[in-house]
């Protein structure tokens, strides 16, 4: 689904990836972790579009989409939710969500998905008509989550999928990711809780100071406590 090789991105003078490799499998959950600035947000705006690599290569899907603008992307069939979800505050939910299929042509996959993130998120449902920058930090979560789902992506990819989440919350958008494993989807996510990535990934990816140092099964990773304490303080 996804395979990038030998990523190389700066900012000016400054390498923030340096030779980053990963490939996320067709219907498979990968994870890419790390320390804070270690380089893996760098690498999910490189996937989705917004930064421009300075060398190496970005394959989705058999053709190549580094340096592509998000808008092709996005309509390639890749969706991302980025860190601090950037809902469009002064919307309502419903519009929100309409928003995220502003590229869906045929109304009827945009009912379906509407009708299927409504399944997913019931608490979007209830407040569909609200205006998005009144939901709670993971209301608004789910909300960016849905409003990716609505284009019905191939992959999706989250930054920070549950960072700041109460607990109850953050159990929920576990629940949704594994719900959405089982129907297939193909997802590369960020999050620092080990526990639920090992419960729910088939690979994970460390990355230490714009390399990827790392990487094997969930199981290859619990049995090394010592590699999570040197790369990730747990």
């Amino acid at each position: 689904m996804l395979e990038i090789k030998n990523l190389i991105v700066s900012y000016g003078a400054i390498n923030a990836l340096q030779s980053v490799s990963l490939a996320v499998p067709e219907g498979g959950i990968v994870t890419l972790i790390g320390s804070n600035g270690a380089g893996k947000t760098t690498t999910l705006k490189t996937v989705s579009g917004l930064l421009k690599p300075k060398a190496g290569e970005i394959i989705y899907a058999g053709k190549s989409i580094a340096g592509r603008p998000p808008h092709e992307i996005v309509k390639r069939g890749l969706a991302h939710v980025p860190e601090g979800r950037m809902i469009f505050a002064n919307l309502t939910v419903l519009e929100n969500l309409q928003m995220g299929a502003y590229l869906v042509r045929d109304k009827k996959i945009v009912r379906r998905e509407l009708e299927f993130v409504f399944a997913t998120f019931p608490r979007l449902k209830e407040r569909e008509q609200q205006v998005a920058g009144t939901l709670s930090g993971g209301e608004q979560q789910m909300l960016a989550i849905g409003r990716a789902l609505m284009t019905n992506p191939e992959l999706l990819i989250l930054d920070e999928a549950t960072e700041g989440l109460a607990p109850l919350i953050r159990e929920e958008i576990w629940n949704c990711l594994s719900m959405l494993k089982a129907r297939g989807q193909s997802i590369l996510v960020i999050d620092k809780n080990i526990e639920n990535l090992t419960r729910i990934a088939d690979r994970h990816y460390i990355i230490e100071r714009g390399k990827a140092v790392w990487s094997g099964t969930s199981a290859e990773l619990i049995a090394e406590p010592d590699l999570q304490h040197r790369f990730l303080g747990v």
